[in-house]
């Protein structure tokens, strides 16, 4: 869920950038973001 400003935002990367599928895009960008910050936060043996 986004707000209307968050929308437009979107909506102008994607008309900007030419991204052409807007799920796809917007499922792998959250995807990288979670799979990055898991592997930051990830437990080690000395912390």
């Amino acid at each position: 869920m986004l707000n209307d400003e968050e929308y437009k935002a979107l909506c102008r990367y994607m008309a900007k950038y030419k991204v052409r599928n807007k799920s796809k895009f917007i499922r792998e960008t959250v995807m990288f973001t979670i799979i990055r910050k898991m592997e930051e936060d990830h437990p080690t043996l000395f912390d």
